[in-house]
């Protein structure tokens, strides 16, 4: 017998779910994981899950969960692709992914400037590899006590910059005064809050489970050195160095404000 209602009204009304497209996860594709919107490239794989690096080096784990990604805005799936290539991309201490086969570029004009050796040495254990490719010299001061007259005589330019890497820069120091006496569109002064290079490496990358408090008026180093029961400055700093070998060891304003510098004198006005 016919149905007195004829056909079913909402047979014709029922859509169809688009079938979401899956994506070979080859290396470098950049991608979203649409929960918790983790954005960054393929790099790997780990336990069946691919392992995503984001622009600042922070890689997570991720499994391959139909629908769980998106491609330039688009809903996709990920697989992994058929033939992997398992050949691991060679990272540079600052987690930039190092350009094999290039050699290191004649100085340009552009400097970074730190307050000491300390610092110089620090930022060449992290940075030495990309600021040679940039062609960029990091030449160490003898404090910045005299940073405005030297700046003056260093000539910035449009295509001569100058960027400044500062120890304590936290507002109301001797520091910040200083700093606020430079004023010109191509110097850059950045810095980071630690009363000395040393305080800039996380305390238990040499053991410690924080930095030692110093009294105001006693000399910084040799406070701490007397604190941890080491003799002479030199083999703490000796002892410093040797536990950093990547981004990783030092703290983030450390980090930012030497990425903040790079980009300022890498990127020349025409």
């Amino acid at each position: 017998m016919r149905d007195m209602y004829g056909e079913d009204v909402l047979a014709g009304g029922r859509r169809r779910r688009k079938p979401i497209p899956e994506v070979d996860a080859e290396p470098d594709l950049v991608v979203e994981d649409a929960d918790s919107g983790f954005c960054g490239a393929v790099v790997g794989w780990e336990l069946g899950a691919v392992v995503l690096e984001d622009r600042f080096g922070k890689r997570r784990n991720f499994p391959l969960t139909p629908g769980a990604f998106l491609l330039d805005g688009v809903t996709v799936t990920l697989r992994k692709p058929v033939v992997v290539n398992h050949q691991r991309r060679r990272v540079t201490a600052s987690g930039s992914i190092a350009v094999d086969g290039v050699k290191a570029q004649v100085a340009k004009a552009s400097r970074i400037w730190v307050e000491g050796i300390h610092d110089a040495a620090l930022v060449e254990r992290i940075w030495g590899d990309d600021l040679r490719i940039e062609g960029v010299v990091v030449e160490p001061l003898d404090g910045i006590d005299d940073l405005a007259a030297e700046v003056a005589a260093f000539r910035p330019g449009p295509r001569r910059k100058l960027g400044v890497l500062v120890d304590h820069l936290v507002p109301g120091s001797k520091e910040s005064r200083i700093v606020a006496a430079v004023k010109d569109p191509d110097v850059l002064v950045t810095g980071h809050p630690y009363i000395d290079i040393w305080q800039a490496v996380k305390p238990e990358r040499v053991g410690l489970r924080a930095w030692p408090v110093i009294p105001p008026g006693r000399p910084w180093k040799e406070g701490v050195c007397e604190a941890v029961g080491v003799r002479e400055p030199a083999d703490m700093w000796r002892r410093i160095l040797a536990s950093v070998h990547s981004y990783k060891d030092v703290e983030t304003p450390l980090i930012n404000s030497m990425e903040r510098l790079i980009d300022f004198v890498t990127v020349l006005d025409d």
